[in-house]
């Protein structure tokens, strides 16, 4: 992706169904459950890079003993760091006698990890902190198991400042600046006042104090303890907890807005954010993993017993589209039949703008995550050369002029071609990252294959999706200009990104867009500057409208004008200053249509369309107008609505 969209968070979940001891005589190592959290959130590790966490909750525990543990690091390859560190220390009490591995039992009362229940976090933060403090999974501590909580997600709620005053006006004192707080004090204040409830109730009937833990723990009723937290929520969310007795649950948003999946055998239940780390690590079928239904809970109780149950209504769903564009990794069947599908749907649009002549065209991607779309794109051009090539020759034949020189031209020459133009120095793009400011660095991000594109070429350059367009600006083009092709064409397997994501990425600044401040552009070189105060009155009476009420007004900024005369700014607005080159540069968006065309099933197009799934999706994006017309900065739905 060519620009710095913020990766959403990724989370595992590994619940031992057997005893370590079973692990132990069948794998070898009372570790197995550790290995398989540590696999599972490697092959996640795409979707986090500035911090990982993971916990433990081990179950029937003697009372006195400690029973939750987790470990957090914000450091450069802190998941390397964190499970290098837990694997030395336990190597160290094997050395020194503390457990002995043949032993399970003693490998569980010793070693931290050495638990049932297992929580993995992969964070990208997009605002806040950035040390170990802000990363999952969060830790409600009490000296009452039942009262211990310990939470992690993959989430944003659109409206953390209102459950905040929520709790403050309960008399709370919350953190504010994050919503995993809000969502543990949440669900923790519905916790003890559930406990409270049955300790007052055990306690009146005359139930000795050290049979109350035992009874409280049997009797807790997670269901309605998730029903009443979740209640007020508006966002997108995958979230996790265990409670400190060994009850754990795996929910997910009415809208089914992130991703989870499951599997399950006699050994284990894990759950994790995407699919193929779950087939992969566990060696299992596809048909073997399944989703967790969006406005559901499953629960599973400390002895085991399994229940899915529903916290929601059923609402129409509608899956994050950037999950199949950009997030998930690539292997999963079906990410990669669709994203080859939205590489092949930009064939016509490509092929007009080469001037339907492919001997003068290379064909590149921009890595690294543009790559299976490529092989679509490649697969559209080649089929449509054969069609056509099918065509001539027929005619050919009827007209009685097929000749050798005729099959030669056709079948020979004149066929998409396809290169390695384009590479990217990770290890740089990692440097940068760590040192803002640094714009020079920047465009050495990029380079080239010398000598492939040659005079009179178009180089057309696949990207998956095009935010700021600032990376394109200042670094892509001009690496591709150094080719000096006739042209440069880069196109995006996503549409326009013309409105906020509040829901998980950090896509929330509305004046950063490339395709809006396209339409502004375009409204002030019309004349029509008084459209801006317009829809920004519009967004400010929105935002004193019930919440279930208010629409998106700044569609308002779009109205007038075809999508092809705001791509067509855009490609004006990112081409490079201050070169030798003179050569045309256009950009090319997916369509909508083909977008949903691509993606089988429900398709989350918010950031394109500004048809947001939850009445919070409409405050944050008329907020965001009034911020960017006022020209105050930030994250609009990190402020109360």
């Amino acid at each position: 992706m060519s620009d710095s969209l913020k990766h959403e968070c990724g989370i595992a979940v590994v619940r031992l169904r057997k005893p370590l001891s079973y692990y132990k005589d069948k794998y070898d190592t009372p570790l197995w459950g550790v290995n398989k959290l540590f696999l599972l959130m490697e092959k996640q590790h795409n979707r986090g890079q500035d911090g990982i966490g993971i916990g433990c909750c081990k179950l029937d525990m003697p009372l006195g003993q400690p029973y939750i543990f987790r470990r957090r690091d914000a450091a450069k390859d802190s998941m390397a760091s964190v499970f290098r560190g837990e694997l030395k220390k336990y190597n160290k009490m094997v050395r020194k006698g503390i457990f002995d591995p043949e032993k399970p039992e003693t490998v569980k009362n010793k070693f931290d990890f050495g638990g049932e229940i297992l929580m993995g976090h992969l964070r990208y933060g997009t605002s806040g902190q950035f040390d170990s403090g802000s990363c999952h999974p969060y830790l409600r501590r009490s000296n009452w198991p039942t009262r211990t909580l310990m939470v992690m997600g993959n989430f944003n709620m659109t409206n953390a400042g209102a459950l905040n005053m929520k709790l403050i006006d309960r008399g709370q004192h919350p953190v504010f600046g994050t919503d995993t707080q809000t969502v543990l004090e949440e669900i923790g204040f519905h916790l003890d006042e559930h406990h409270t409830d049955l300790y007052h109730k055990l306690r009146d009937e005359g139930i000795e104090g050290r049979e109350i833990p035992e009874m409280i723990s049997e009797q807790i009723d997670l269901p309605t303890i998730i029903n009443e937290s979740a209640e007020p929520w508006d966002g997108g969310y995958c979230i996790s907890g265990v409670v400190g007795n060994g009850d754990m649950f795996v929910m997910r948003d009415p809208r089914g807005i992130r991703p989870c999946h499951f599997y399950i055998n006699d050994e284990v239940i894990a759950f994790a954010s995407e699919r193929v780390p779950l087939m992969t690590v566990f060696e299992a079928n596809k048909e073997d993993v399944h989703e967790l239904e969006p406005g559901t809970c499953t629960i599973v109780r400390r002895d085991g017993s399994m229940s899915n149950q529903r916290f929601h209504p059923e609402l129409p769903k509608s899956p994050c589209s950037f999950e199949r564009i950009y997030f998930s990794r690539g292997n999963d069947p079906d990410i990669y039949r669709e994203r080859k599908a939205m590489g092949a749907a930009l064939v016509d649009q490509v092929y007009k703008s080469i001037g339907s002549n492919f001997d003068k065209a290379v064909f590149a991607f921009i890595p690294n995550t543009a790559e299976t779309a490529y092989y679509g794109f490649l697969d559209g051009l080649r089929l449509l050369r054969r069609q056509q090539v099918r065509s001539e020759i027929m005619d050919a034949c009827a007209k009685g002029e097929l000749t050798e020189e005729t099959l030669d031209n056709l079948i020979m020459r004149n066929w998409p071609r396809g290169e390695k133009a384009v590479h990217k120095d990770i290890k740089m793009r990692t440097f940068i990252s760590q040192e803002k400011g640094r714009a020079q660095l920047v465009s050495h991000v990029y380079d080239i294959t010398y000598d492939l594109v040659k005079e009179g070429d178009a180089l057309v350059a696949l990207d998956d999706s095009i935010v700021r367009g600032t990376t394109l600006k200042e670094s892509i083009l001009k690496i591709l200009a150094r080719t000096n092709p006739r042209k440069i064409v880069v196109c995006s397997t996503a549409p326009q990104i013309r409105y906020p994501d509040c829901y998980g990425i950090d896509m929330s600044e509305l004046g950063k867009f490339i395709a809006f401040q396209a339409a502004v552009n375009l409204l002030k070189k019309a004349g029509k500057s008084s459209v801006l105060e317009k829809v920004y009155l519009a967004c400010k009476s929105e935002l004193d409208k019930p919440s279930e009420e208010r629409v998106n007004q700044v569609k308002g900024i779009y109205e007038s004008f075809t999508d092809e005369e705001i791509s067509a700014e855009v490609s004006r607005m990112v081409y490079p200053e201050d070169l030798d080159w003179h050569g045309e540069v256009e950009v090319i968006f997916q369509t909508i249509d083909n977008l949903r065309a691509c993606i089988k099933g429900p398709c989350g197009d918010w950031y394109f369309t500004g048809d947001y799934p939850t009445p919070g999706g409409f405050a944050t994006v008329n907020l965001a107008y009034v911020r960017w017309f006022e020209g105050a900065a930030g994250r609009s739905y990190d402020l109360p609505l």
